[in-house]
């Protein structure tokens, strides 16, 4: 039977020519398709795209920006594409007539959206891609990975203007670093003056701090002074108003002892009848003489040289203003350092204290006005009281001499009555200055209580400015700690920035510049390196060309029926296979030598290869001839099915995980999936282990579908042809 089937095919040439035919079916399918998407992106630049330029420029720091003309440049001359510049009126009109499969419009604010970069709200680039994909959907594609560049492109020449610009910056700031760190080295000669101008401000506020507390103590005594003054003169009124209440009736009785001394003159018998009387009176008279001279007298004591004190009071007040005024000058620039809160506050107490000084000044020169001669008219009271008791004494004794002798009393009256005159011109001067003497104390009552107001305010103004110059003596040595830390700090700042002036000197190339642009770049490294389309491709378009291959010769070649009756199911089954297996065998070795040979395919283990086309064939024959010898015209049909299925769940062109879920489960059953994987392993990845695995997956499916085959050829021998052998022999 064997022998019948091959000679049946050779005898036949209908048959003959299409099993050759046949033979060339899987390099026709795999080829082909391995030929055509055996590298399509080698072929880029026949592809037509235009561009559409419609940068106006603009200006960026006094430079022309084109960047829309040198993107256009860039690209034509990449020629990654077939770049063609278009005029703005027939762009669109060109696309959708399908000159072209993708236009590059470049916007006309492309240049001015670059120089926005360092704006507030910069502008991005912006370019309209604008891909025909109903013209090609995958050129679309390939136009996406191209922009892509295109961006990266624009990126980079936009980023290496800009590195231009920022190393120019960088250059100027190193200039402007050299100055600034000569400016921190006079500011640092500036904060050391200002530390030492500091601690001696700080000396000074110390003094002037124990000064205040000195002129403290000094305003207080004279406001205890002062105050003893203002009782004193109340004091001094008081017995100056009753010396004016005195001299009036001691001057009515001088007066009316004038009258009766004339009278006593007239009529001396009268007078000596009554001269015992006399007498006795001029005694008392004597004694009361006596004690009001001595009474004037410690009155002329006690105001002795009153006014020249006063006086001198007044000047040493005088001298206070003036020295309040001094110190006032001289706290000047120590105020003006001073916060302003401080500063208002110490100067409203020196105007308090220079305005109860100069009050004070007033009263001691009224009270100086009102004790003008005081005590020279007191002095001469006294002198006139002196008298005016020697003259009583010499009454008393002119009385007794009158009492012995008229005569005697005669003269003694008529100095009586001169003394009497003497007396009444005397009281009338101790009179005035009484008055003037009253009008002076009120004066210096007056004076001395506004002194010991002005004091008050002096021994208040004092008190505060003692506390505040403590207070500023104390914020002094927190300048002087902050004026050292800002020495150390401008030290410090002036080192870094000479340090920093040294380091700021950077030459910059072309190099530079694409560097700041670009600074990335990938390396690509390969596991298992494939160099183009029609590699990847290929386990799967041959394992495509295998299964096609096969499913023609079933339609070519009868799977079942013998070339002359069969004796057994065996011979039967052998004689298919046996023509099956060189087909297949011849179809595998066929499509191998062109994919290696004529398109130059690249195999990491070609025996393996070899191994993996020959298993892979016959493995899809093994299959067909299961279903079409089993099923007929449906079993065709099932195996159309199947490669179907095997074409979307094989995993030979996307990962299987891009394929919908539901379809995963086909991936784990079918063929083809095993074919793939092993050319994969043959072609590519050399790994034997994983090849031997898939081998036995296909050696497991061939084996089975044989088996199975032969069980029907068994099968079909005994239910055909054993029932017709019988009938024969009865015959």
């Amino acid at each position: 039977m064997l022998k019948a089937e091959w000679l049946k095919i050779f005898n036949t040439r209908k048959m003959l020519i299409s099993v050759i035919a046949i033979l060339f079916i899987p390099v026709l399918y795999s080829g082909m398709f391995l030929w055509a998407f055996w590298d399509p992106y080698a072929n880029l630049n026949s592809m037509p795209v235009a561009i559409l330029n419609e940068d106006t420029g603009a200006t960026m720091e006094g430079e022309q920006l084109a960047l829309g003309d040198e993107v256009t440049k860039k690209l034509i001359d990449s020629e990654q594409f077939h770049f063609i510049e278009v005029d703005a009126n027939k762009a669109d009109e060109q696309l959708k007539n399908q000159e072209y499969y993708i236009l590059i419009k470049i916007p006309e604010n492309f240049s001015q959206h670059a120089t926005t970069l360092l704006d507030e709200n910069p502008e991005k680039l912006t370019i309209e891609y604008i891909p025909n994909e109903g013209y090609n959907f995958l050129g679309a594609q390939i136009g996406d990975t191209a922009m892509e560049r295109v961006k990266s492109e624009v990126n980079t020449q936009v980023s290496k203007t800009y590195a231009e610009k920022l190393f120019t910056s960088i250059t100027e700031l190193g200039d402007g670093v050299i100055e600034a760190a000569d400016g921190a080295g006079k500011i640092d000669d500036g904060a050391q003056k200002v530390t030492d101008g500091a601690e001696e401000l700080h000396g000074y506020l110390e003094q002037l701090a124990a000064s205040s507390i000195e002129l403290s103590d000094g305003s207080n005594t004279l406001q205890d002074g002062m105050q003893s003054a203002a009782i004193g003169s109340s004091q001094l009124l008081d017995g100056i108003k009753q010396l004016q209440n005195g001299t009036s009736p001691l001057m009515d009785g001088a007066n009316a002892a004038s009258e009766g001394s004339k009278q006593l003159q007239q009529g001396v018998t009268d007078y000596t009848n009554g001269v015992a009387q006399l007498s006795e009176g001029q005694k008392s008279v004597t004694a009361g003489g006596q004690e009001l001279a001595t009474n004037l007298q410690l009155l002329a004591n006690g105001t002795e040289n009153m006014d020249d004190k006063i006086a001198s009071l007044a000047e040493g007040s005088e001298g206070v203003t003036s020295g309040i005024e001094q110190l006032t000058t001289a706290l000047q620039p120590v105020l003006a350092n001073l916060p302003e809160a401080n500063k208002q506050e110490l100067l409203q107490t020196l105007a308090q204290i220079q305005a109860g000084s100069s009050q004070v000044s007033n009263g001691l020169g009224q009270l100086k006005e009102g004790t003008v001669d005081i005590d020279d008219n007191i002095a001469a009271l006294s002198q006139g009281a002196i008298n005016l008791t020697e003259g009583h004494l010499q009454v008393s004794l002119g009385i007794e001499q009158l009492m012995n002798n008229s005569n005697a009393l005669v003269s003694g009256v008529t100095k009586l009555a001169d003394g009497n005159a003497k007396l009444a011109s005397g009281l009338q001067q101790l009179a005035s200055g009484a008055d003037s003497a009253v009008a002076g104390a009120n004066d210096l009552t007056s004076g001395i209580s506004q002194l010991v107001d002005g004091t008050n305010q002096i021994s208040d103004g004092t008190t505060l400015l003692s506390e505040k110059t403590g207070e500023l003596a104390e914020g002094s040595t927190l300048l002087v700690d902050g004026s050292k830390e800002l020495a150390n700090g401008t030290s410090t700042l002036s080192g870094k920035l000479s340090e920093a002036s040294g380091n700021v000197d950077i030459n910059v190339s072309d190099d530079n510049y694409d560097m700041m642009a670009a600074p990335v770049e990938v390396e690509k490294t390969s596991v298992n390196h494939v160099p183009n389309y029609g590699t990847g491709f290929a386990p799967y378009f041959i394992s495509l060309g295998l299964f096609v291959g096969a499913l023609v010769v079933s339609i070519v070649f009868p799977l079942v029926e013998p070339a002359i009756r069969p004796t057994s199911g065996f011979k039967w089954f052998i004689s298919k296979v046996s023509v099956l297996a060189v087909i297949g065998i011849i179809q595998a070795v066929i499509t191998a030598i062109v994919v290696i040979g004529a398109l130059g395919l690249e195999v990491n283990n070609l025996p393996l290869f070899m191994g993996t086309s020959i298993l892979t064939s016959f493995t899809f024959l093994a299959l067909i001839q299961l279903l079409v010898s089993v099923l007929g015209d449906p079993g065709r049909f099932i195996a159309i099915l199947i490669l179907i299925l095997q074409l979307t769940t094989s995993a030979g062109t996307f990962p299987l995980e891009l394929v919908p879920s539901q379809l995963h489960i086909f991936n784990a059953f079918l063929p083809m999936t095993f074919s793939v994987q092993a050319f994969k392993a043959a072609i590519s990845t050399g790994d034997t282990s994983f090849l031997i695995y898939n081998w036995s997956i296909l050696g497991i499916y061939a084996v089975a579908c044989l088996a199975i085959s032969l069980g029907y050829f068994t099968l079909l021998v005994k239910k055909r042809y054993s029932r017709q052998a019988n009938v024969e022999q009865q015959a």
